[in-house]
């Protein structure tokens, strides 16, 4: 039985947990304000805030409802465009009229749901934190400016009337409900989960297949999973945390790719890595797919995958009978094809933490610069002092069958004093370790090309003076 408050109104289901939320909250319940628009992830008009206890305190996240399992919001909050009306409009709501930000009205919701998702999680107000939150959704008609005018106007009102209320911990949603941008109803939330939660009772479930974050799951293959009780991994506690264990950081298997980018261990021992999540889609895919997930999936250009080969990351993988361990650079067999069981699940990933002095870049080529997959991209991390490297690697996703690591590349480059000559022989070498095919993003030759100025990119940065133009426009 899945049991769970919608907007104001506990609700017990028994549908199978691999059931869609998107579907159960418009077919099942009616509340049609979420709309159904890409049904990949893609266009936000389905957003909604789940809720979650969180050390006694309710936080809450946006995430796409087409791509959310329903039996993921047990125990939880899910709120819907309905579950934040007022008798009247809200200033938000209301500033998306008068400033022009909707048109037709079809995405309105997702852009309303993703603000106020902003406006609960965050305390210090800023456009530019805000415009991360609806970078998820799209607007096919009215253009941008009028909702760009219409959070600015928001956000000035909020950081004025909030000067003289408590901005402690625990005070964001008690502020938003006394400055009438949020239903009463949220204050009562946190003690109805907490009963919820008291009056569970655990069932024993035949479940029929693993899901950890779904988000590609549920696009690829989602009529396999509606109709099944699935096992979802991003609920189990044990499978999350990021903490520092000896000399590694461990990442539990089920933390999301939010979890790692507001990571404070991530921040303070490799602050790039939280910075270079922000390329990985919007912020309801970051905020569902998780880091197993991303691994599992194999796709040859997955972003984290990609930074994590440098790292030498180590999988921690698990199942009834067994227990063991495997470096990612090992864990790839062949496109799609990994070492792994059908019943062993990813526990955890670790890496060493990084001592001193590290040099670490990550490089994406893809069509836009955000809320895209990449066509290519590399990774490069190392030690390097006077020139000499003590240790380097690079890695390279959509020149191969598998997220690669260029083995022979980052071998030829250790023990070596760094040099124009020394670049472009280890680019060749790196052209040989790859073998690239001509898809949707690119032919093969193109592929290779951007592979080799990716390469290039990474000691330029570190190394600029040794990337010279003729190095840069050297023909392959």
């Amino acid at each position: 039985m899945i049991s769970f408050i919608l907007n104001n109104e506990i609700i017990k289901t028994d549908l199978p947990t691999g059931y869609v939320l998107l579907d159960y909250i418009r077919k099942n319940q009616r509340l049609t304000g979420t709309k159904e628009g890409c049904r990949e992830g893609d266009c936000g008009a389905c957003t909604v805030l789940i809720g979650e206890l969180v050390d006694d305190e309710v936080v809450y996240k946006t995430v796409n409802s087409c791509l959310f399992p329903l039996g993921d919001v047990h125990l939880k909050h899910v709120v819907t465009i309905e579950g934040l009306n007022l008798e009247t409009i809200n200033y938000l709501q209301e500033q998306f009229v008068y400033q022009g930000g909707t048109q037709c009205g079809f995405c309105t919701p997702g852009f309303i749901v993703s603000s106020m998702g902003y406006l609960i999680s965050c305390k210090n107000y800023n456009l530019n934190d805000a415009l991360i939150y609806i970078g998820g959704n799209i607007c096919r008609c009215t253009g941008y400016s009028g909702i760009r005018r219409a959070l600015t106007n928001t956000i000035n009102f909020l950081n004025e009337k909030l000067k003289g209320f408590n901005s402690g911990k625990n005070n964001s949603i008690k502020n938003l409900v006394e400055l009438n941008f949020l239903p009463d109803y949220f204050i009562t939330i946190p003690q109805k989960l907490r009963e919820l939660k008291e009056h569970q009772i655990e069932e024993k479930v035949n479940y029929q297949k693993f899901v950890s974050g779904g988000t590609d799951l549920y696009v690829q293959r989602w009529e396999e999973l509606v109709d099944k009780n699935v096992y979802l991994l991003s609920t189990k506690n044990d499978l999350k945390g990021i903490y520092v264990n000896n000399d590694e950081i461990f990442i539990g298997g089920a933390n999301t790719i939010s979890d790692v980018e507001e990571s404070q261990v991530i921040k303070q021992y490799l602050p790039e890595l939280s910075e270079s999540l922000k390329y990985f889609g919007s912020k309801q895919i970051r905020n569902r797919a998780t880091v197993a997930g991303n691994i599992v999936n194999a796709s040859p250009i997955a972003d984290l995958v990609n930074m994590l080969l440098v790292l030498d990351a180590k999988l921690y993988l698990e199942s009834e009978q067994n227990k063991r361990e495997i470096y990612l650079r090992e864990f790839f067999k062949g496109y799609k094809l990994l070492d792994k069981s059908d019943d062993e699940i990813i526990k955890a990933i670790s890496f060493k933490i990084p001592k001193e002095n590290y040099l670490f870049n990550f490089e994406k080529i893809s069509r836009r610069t955000y809320l895209d997959i990449a066509s290519v991209n590399s990774s490069f991390f190392g030690y390097i002092e006077n020139n000499f490297v003590e240790e380097i690697h690079i890695s390279a996703g959509g020149v191969a069958p598998i997220p690669l690591y260029l083995k022979t590349t980052s071998s030829f480059l250790k023990n070596k004093i760094i040099t124009k000559d020394l670049i472009a022989e280890a680019i060749e070498i790196g052209m040989n370790e790859i073998s690239p095919i001509s898809d949707a993003r690119g032919s093969a030759e193109y592929k290779e090309l951007l592979l080799r100025q990716l390469i290039l990119a990474h000691f330029e940065k570190f190394f600029p003076e040794l990337v010279s133009i003729d190095l840069v426009l050297k023909e392959v």
